[in-house]
């Protein structure tokens, strides 16, 4: 009997301890935004509050995600051609970072890239890569974020989520008028002593409406139509054009 208690207590002392609940609210100044013809990107705030002893705010935003082909093009002869080419799996169609401290004073590596701290560290899975190098794979890798970067779709440098006295916080989350319509995810991590205490996602909608809604959904499902719809229209205006400018 006098070995039960010893054995009791070393159970307890191999259960793993659960991370604490996130000690922070936040809230999104929209859920929805709305791409019409007149759409020319848009801002939504993100604010909340946090204790003072409650440690740094991380805010990371991904868009819906699809596979997606990076194209090399090389000199043939007097024209350039896709010479190579390689997909990589569910990749972000959207990305954005803010923090309150610089990503190397918020965390160590393996933190940042457990949850993706910034471009350079999203988990970018090549479909189908057998026979390339590793050094190979990591330039289609770069080519991808640094065209998504150009495009205004991922964050070249992380934002600044910014402290109002001791508890509330907030940021910007700039999409641009290129964005594409979806879910998306919207994550606010806190951490302490380089690690993540606490975490809360919700989501926000992007979504086409009006004639923007018709002409996407006219595109998707009759997409032969489309095209020649799209024809007729270029050849009309040309037309149009033509005829009231011609010189008499």
């Amino acid at each position: 009997m006098a070995l039960a208690p010893i054995v009791l207590g070393a159970s307890l002392s191999a259960i793993p301890s659960r991370p604490a609940p996130a000690e922070f609210v936040y809230d999104l100044s929209s859920r929805l935004i709305a791409i019409t013809t007149a759409f020319a990107g848009t801002q939504v705030l993100l604010y909340g509050a946090a204790p003072a002893s409650g440690g740094a705010i991380a805010v990371v935003v991904r868009g819906p995600t699809r596979d997606t082909t990076v194209r090399r093009k090389s000199r043939v002869g007097p024209i350039w051609l896709n010479t190579s080419s390689l997909a990589f799996r569910a990749v972000p169609s959207f990305y954005a970072v803010a923090t309150s401290e610089p990503l190397d004073e918020l965390a160590g590596p393996n933190t940042l890239a457990r949850h993706e701290l910034g471009a350079e560290r999203l988990r970018l899975v090549p479909v189908e890569a057998e026979g390339l190098a590793a050094d190979e794979i990591e330039r289609f890798r770069s080519a991808l974020i640094r065209t998504r970067q150009r495009n205004g779709l991922f964050s070249a440098e992380p934002g600044t989520v910014s402290f109002l006295g001791d508890a509330l916080f907030r940021t910007r989350i700039v999409f641009p008028a290129n964005v594409p319509p979806g879910d998306y995810q919207v994550q606010v991590l806190q951490l302490a002593d380089g690690e993540v205490t606490g975490a809360q996602t919700s989501t926000l909608e992007i979504a086409k409406m009006g004639i923007e809604a018709d002409l996407f959904d006219f595109s998707l499902h009759r997409p032969a139509l489309y095209a020649l719809a799209s024809i007729v229209l270029a050849v009309t205006a040309g037309w149009t054009a033509n005829a009231l400018f011609r010189r008499p």
